[in-house]
């Protein structure tokens, strides 16, 4: 049997937010000379290579530290989709991924068919934003010993110096208010007017922070699944968490299929819950990503850690109540596999090194009074907070523009999405969002969970909105076909 490192796949998810000084700000008018941008043919390559993008990609050479433009270097990792019709648009969409930490060439190519209809009068150009991807990506490796299971904060500042001591730069330049100067400056090197900009997760942060220093460059912004510029992501994700849970499990409740097969479930995961915090288990099962033989260590970490990834997606949703079911009866394989799972996707996935260069300047400082005794009755408990804040706690503060987390009006059309059950960026986000920019609208997918772009009509609505940049326009009756999926009540499926 090959043992995987308990505290590996821990830290990895508790990592994965999955989410000041007084400067110059740094939005400020590009001060280098652009250089020639060469693109050659390629293909874009999604996670784990499941699907092929033909591009052309590149790289953009921008000063490490904008204030010193004969300083150090990085290159940017660029591609360029071309749009679907032969075009002459000065527009070109954007798309940026989430994390923070996730590569945006690497998102798109995972998720190119959403885009199709922005594409079809639009060339696509994706950035991969500083520390990811191709752009000197800031990775840092799991620590390597096996604690079965259990870890301190002590722990986390160790793997978070360990981090640092292996990083290619220093992380204070990879921020998102470092990350907006870059996307502007491969704008300009590209011969784009203005960008349509799509952002998800932590990506409408990087979406707003660019509209908010370059709007007359800005064409029209997407936010799916938004985060608003005054939120402090860390305190509020285990109540966020707990409630999505408790809102599919209440579901679960009153269908009748599911009551029946699954009968008092909220009482059993509130239980199991209990169970793992005091005595983790041991799980022999095959490595659902390599197959081989692993025994591993399974507690409340791992298990919250599948759980709330699982939460994300309806499609997933439906699985919640059959797996917390088999586990409560001593069957933790598919509990198990999932925690595998997630661990390895996050691995694949994130740059934690720029994960934490950007949450520990841009939230963990504004965390405030947390609550830990209201984030113990939660079924994630305290570790999220605990771990960004150890980690934080000697991670140096990067660069953050003064105005950076103050609410902003801008008269650039803004589609704003929501998904009804999202476990991290809930509605109520969206509402905020829309009430401070002025001209957005906010659109809301019933039963649906984090990130929009892929579902149901929603490619179609956000093809049109960059075509016409009219937010009254749009006929949202289709989305009100969108529905949650149906619970699994056995490995086989839903009932018919």
């Amino acid at each position: 049997m090959t043992p995987l490192r308990p505290r590996r796949a821990a830290l990895r998810r508790l990592f994965a937010i999955t989410l000041f000084a007084l400067l110059t700000p740094v939005g400020a008018p590009t001060a280098f000379a652009e250089e020639a941008v060469s693109l050659t043919p390629c293909r874009l390559a999604g996670l784990r290579g499941v699907s092929a993008i033909r591009a052309e990609c590149g790289s953009l050479t921008v000063p490490l530290d904008y204030n010193q433009p004969d300083g150090d270097t990085i290159d940017l990792a660029i591609a360029r989709v071309p749009a679907l019709r032969r075009s002459e648009s000065p527009v070109a969409v954007t798309a940026i991924a989430g994390g923070p930490g996730q590569a945006s060439i690497e998102f798109y190519a995972s998720y190119g068919p959403a885009f199709r209809r922005m594409r079809e009068s639009h060339d696509v150009i994706l950035v991969d934003q500083r520390g990811t991807g191709g752009s000197m990506r800031l990775g840092c490796p799991a620590p390597d010993e096996n604690l079965q299971g259990g870890w301190n904060e002590d722990d986390m500042r160790d793997a978070a110096r360990d981090c640092l001591n292996g990083l290619p730069a220093d992380p204070r330049f990879f921020t998102t208010s470092v990350a907006v100067r870059d996307l502007d400056a491969v704008r300009a090197a590209l011969g784009y007017e203005q960008l349509s900009v799509y952002g998800i997760s932590y990506g409408t942060r990087v979406a707003q922070h660019y509209l908010r220093r370059y709007p007359d460059q800005t064409h029209s912004v997407i936010l799916d699944g938004v985060v608003p510029v005054d939120e402090a992501l860390g305190p509020d994700i285990a109540p966020l968490a707990q409630r999505a849970v408790g809102r599919a499990l209440a579901r679960c409740a009153d269908n009748d299929a599911c009551n029946a097969a699954f009968p008092d479930i909220e009482r059993r995961f509130e239980a199991l819950i209990d169970q793992l915090r005091e005595q983790p288990v041991t799980v022999t099962l095959n490595h659902p990503v390599t197959a081989a033989p692993t025994t591993l260590t399974v507690g409340q970490l791992e298990v919250a850690g599948a759980i709330r990834l699982l939460s994300y997606a309806p499609q997933t949703v439906a699985l919640l109540p059959l797996m917390i079911h088999e586990a409560s009866n001593g069957n933790y394989v598919p509990l198990a596999a999932q925690a595998l799972t997630v661990s390895q996707v996050l691995a694949d996935s994130m740059a934690f090194g720029m994960h934490n260069a950007v949450v520990c300047a841009e939230d963990a400082p504004f965390f405030g009074a947390i609550d830990r005794e209201a984030l113990a009755q939660t079924y994630l408990g305290t570790p999220v907070v605990d771990a960004l804040s150890a980690a934080c706690d000697l991670w140096p503060q990067g660069r953050m523009d003064d105005d950076f987390k103050t609410p902003f009006e801008s008269d650039v059309p803004v589609l704003v999405l929501s998904g009804e059950a999202d476990p991290i960026t809930p509605p109520e986000y969206g509402e905020r969002v829309v009430d401070y920019l002025g001209r957005a609208r906010h659109i809301l997918g019933p039963g649906q969970g984090h990130g929009q772009a892929a579902v149901g009509c929603f490619p179609m609505l956000m093809g049109q909105f960059v075509r016409d940049r009219d937010l009254d326009a749009l006929d949202t009756s289709c989305v009100e076909q969108q529905i949650a999926s149906p619970f699994f009540t056995s490995f086989a499926g839903p009932e018919p």
